[in-house]
């Protein structure tokens, strides 16, 4: 590989509390255009704006559990553009005393655990909102104001999977803290990525290109393919990487150039003179530490240790805050010490009915008890995996019991010895050069034959007893 990706993201947090950042007005989303305003949101002389509290402590929940920095002081400054969606010419930011530094994400890709350094994690404002159509754009200002915090990665992804690993693992997070629905469709989770390209082994960064308007964490991973594509063209060709700011155009499969890329100096940043530097006492950020709830990355290490589960199959586990809770109840239900093949139900057939219905588990609405009920019924023998895997999609469909749908099937599986011999001697005498091959050595003719048995019984007859029967029927030939 000649050149090294370097990818930094910028994810916008809208923080679900119940007003905005300055003022009173609610955050309530879908309300009719410019209803959730006011003089204080809206930037009218005379105006002063008063922090909000719940957003403070969220933000603050959100920094600890990043292992960030929560710094002593900090301040709010004006970022000054003009654009049609902020009102008052100016965003409140912060800038060079922000809520939070250096902290971290552990994700886990394909090549294993790593650790993406998080710079800083700082509080804002949301602008609002244009709306373009044909010959005209209108602005709604309900979205002015939302409590917003930036969390910044360090350069340290180096692939567009990473950067869908890393925020996959940040989403996580949030939902466990219950500080924001991170919807990306209302726009209450937003990304902006930073890419570059150099030579591998290279110290220098290379030239640098902003990615927006991506709406899914597809998008994202898409746009930097993209990205990388585009970008090692330029670099073979000896052409010029300018700095810029790109958009994403989900239907082109392309980023389209949007204009040069502004710096810190183009914002002037200033001090807000209307908010005071804050001091953050040490027994409040304890006091928010001390309730953080069990995270993502603690919960998988205990699912591991507590019940034996791989890293890979915990962390698909514990990656819904609902999710976990709802495999934990059926794990620690499930009789006996082992619970594997809970697991396995739970990582398989039940994970592939709710991926079918774009579901979560526990949006399943199925009854652990009923689930439990269904693998005793395999691990007795009673009916097949097959057939199993067929009553789970009836039981979230229908909500009947296990039992019943096995009865009214007629699903229970078939381990008569003298019920099985008379379709084993038919499918014997039809399959001769099977017969041959298995007696010849070749193990897959067993696997063969046991198959045409299961299809003549419907599937219901028992797959282990039939391959043995198979096997003292042969060697008495």
């Amino acid at each position: 590989m000649k050149y090294q990706t370097v990818i930094g993201l910028e994810v916008h947090l809208q923080l679900n509390t119940k007003t905005k950042a300055f003022c009173g007005c609610s955050t309530d989303f879908g309300k009719a255009p410019n209803s959730n305003v006011c003089p204080v949101c809206l930037g009218f002389p005379g105006t002063l704006p008063v922090y909000n509290r719940q957003a403070l402590n969220s933000a603050i929940k959100l920094a600890l559990a990043f292992g960030c920095q929560i710094q002593e002081h900090t301040k709010f400054d004006r970022k000054n553009y003009f654009y049609p969606d902020l009102p008052k010419n100016y965003q409140i930011s912060q800038f060079d005393l922000p809520l939070s530094r250096n902290g971290y994400l552990d994700i886990y890709s394909q090549d294993g655990p790593k650790r993406i350094g998080i710079t800083r994690v700082h509080l804002e404002e949301d602008a609002g909102k244009l709306i373009h159509e044909t010959g005209v754009s209108l602005v709604d200002f309900n979205r002015t104001g939302i409590p917003l915090l930036e969390i910044v990665s360090e350069p340290d992804l180096n692939s567009p999977q990473e950067a869908f690993d890393y925020l996959t693992s940040l989403k996580s997070i949030i939902e466990y803290l219950d500080v924001s629905d991170c919807d990306m469709e209302k726009g209450s989770l937003r990304c902006d990525a930073n890419i570059s390209l150099r030579l591998c082994g290279a110290g220098e960064l290379g030239v640098k290109t902003e990615l927006k308007n991506m709406n899914s964490f597809k998008g994202v991973k898409d746009a930097l393919t993209f990205e990388v594509e585009r970008q090692t063209r330029l670099l073979e060709a000896s052409q010029k990487m300018i700095q810029e700011t790109r958009l994403w155009d989900v239907e082109k499969g392309a980023t389209i150039a949007m204009r040069t890329k502004e710096g810190a100096k183009d914002y002037r940043y200033f001090p807000d003179p209307d908010l005071t530097v804050f001091i953050i006492d040490q027994s409040m950020v304890s006091h928010i530490k001390a309730q953080l709830p069990e995270l993502p990355r603690e919960k998988m290490r205990r699912f591991v240790k507590e019940y034996g589960l791989t890293e890979y199959d915990a962390k698909i586990l514990v990656s819904s805050k609902n999710d976990a809770e709802f495999a934990e109840s059926c794990i620690q239900d499930y009789p006996g010490k082992d619970k594997k093949e809970m697991v396995n139900w739970l990582i398989g057939p039940l994970l592939s009915e709710a991926n079918l219905r774009k579901r979560k588990l526990h949006e399943l609405n199925l009854d652990k008890n009923e689930l439990i009920s269904l693998i005793g019924f395999v691990g007795r023998q009673d009916i097949s995996h097959l057939s199993a895997k067929s009553v789970l999609s009836q039981l979230i469909d229908t909500g009947k019991s296990a039992r019943d749908l096995i009865q009214e099937g007629n699903l229970q599986q078939i381990s008569n010895a003298d019920a099985l011999l008379e379709v084993i001697e038919t499918v014997i005498q039809e399959n001769a050069k099977s017969v041959s091959d298995f007696k010849a050595g070749k193990t897959n003719a067993l696997m063969y034959l046991v198959g045409q048995v299961m299809k003549k019984s419907s599937g219901k007859a028992n797959p282990k007893v039939v391959g043995e029967l198979i096997r003292r029927r042969l060697a008495d030939a």
